[in-house]
């Protein structure tokens, strides 16, 4: 699919989003409906490490955004999505320019809302790969993506259960409108007692004074 004059406008404008500016990645392509995104990463002065080859923080930074930002365009406001976690494997040193292509295919979007119509949010793990210009993977970019019913009557997960992968502490409760939580009843505390005064005695009489001579 071909890219629109919208999405030709906010790829340029990430591009120079300062976050991702510093990276040294750049987006040169985002389809029309956000389902495909090509990132490059080249060698140059920002981007090159001690030993002359492409800095892994620059490979990871490239690539570190774009999974979220397409999942969010294409669920909708209706679901949250946030990074979970994510791991990187060095497998070539990168000599020349890097790219990656990221798809996302409707039965990918189609297994999310499924899995979310009977669970408070899943985790859905993704694998990308940054190849030099011979084709050669140089680094593989490990994403888990955390997905969630953005509206109050989605389903309540139950307490400790997986979903794939561990839950999120926020998530371990039910959702509101759900259950309501059984009281903790309140703990007594004993009435102090007080203590009986003693009787005051009665003042010891005065003796009288004597006459002055």
């Amino acid at each position: 699919m071909s890219e629109s004059l919208r999405t030709w406008v906010e790829r340029v404008a990430f591009n120079f989003f300062p976050a991702y500016f510093g990276t040294g990645g750049r987006i040169t392509y985002i389809a029309s409906d956000w389902r495909e995104v090509r990132v490059e990463v080249a060698r140059s002065l920002r981007t090159r490490n001690y030993v002359g080859t492409i800095f892994g923080g620059s490979m990871y930074g490239a690539v570190d955004p774009i999974l979220m930002l397409m999942l969010i365009k294409n669920l909708g406001p209706a679901y949250v999505v946030w990074d979970r976690a994510a791991t990187i494997r060095f497998l070539m040193p990168g000599r020349s320019k890097l790219r990656v292509r990221f798809e996302l295919p409707e039965a990918e979007l189609d297994a999310i809302r499924h899995a979310l119509g009977t669970r408070r949010s899943v985790d859905r793990v993704y694998t990308v790969r940054l190849v030099d210009e011979d084709g050669v993977a140089c680094a593989e970019v490990e994403k888990t993506i955390y997905v969630r019913r953005a509206d109050r009557g989605a389903p309540a997960e139950r307490v400790g259960a997986p979903v794939d992968g561990a839950p999120a502490r926020g998530d371990e409760r039910p959702a509101p409108g759900g259950a309501p939580e059984a009281a903790t009843p309140a703990r007594k505390t004993p009435a102090r007692r007080k203590r009986a005064r003693p009787p005051r005695r009665p003042p010891a009489p005065r003796r009288p004074r004597r006459p002055r001579r």
